[in-house]
């Protein structure tokens, strides 16, 4: 059982290893993509089709929800070396506000907690941040 251990074990470090290497040309691709763009890093409608392509893609065991929440992740990284994104949303910390900034921008992206709604408008009016998350 211990070397069935072992080898299964193996299997995966070489499995993490192709993944790191994979996350990395990604990464730099997007960082290419992202020269083009012209100033432009969140599409939200392409960063939607990547995730439906996956999840379309995918044939289990990993539930659909779970291949979302990956690939949301590798995009706010990607994402992230082009531009950082600051993302208001109605505060403190802790907030479901906070919560739905995280799960639709990664975390990857700087969170701003406001004191209100105004407050988000008017941080991302400011250019404090590039987007604004209220409930």
């Amino acid at each position: 059982m211990d070397a069935d251990l072992a080898v299964l074990r193996a299997r995966i470090d070489d499995i993490d290893d192709a993944l790191l290497r994979l996350f990395n040309e990604r990464a730099r691709l997007a960082q290419d993509i992202g020269h083009l763009k012209n100033g432009v890093v969140y599409k939200p409608e392409r960063e939607a089709q990547v995730v439906r392509r996956m999840q379309d893609a995918n044939a289990g065991p990993l539930p659909a929800e779970s291949v979302a929440v990956l690939y949301r992740e590798i995009m706010s990284a990607c994402r992230a070396l082009e531009q950082p994104l600051t993302i208001a949303y109605l505060g403190p910390t802790g907030t479901f506000s906070e919560a739905a900034a995280i799960k639709h921008f990664g975390h990857a992206a700087q969170g701003l907690p406001c004191a209100s709604i105004d407050d988000v408008f008017r941080v991302v009016e400011r250019g404090e941040a590039n987007y604004g998350v209220a409930p």
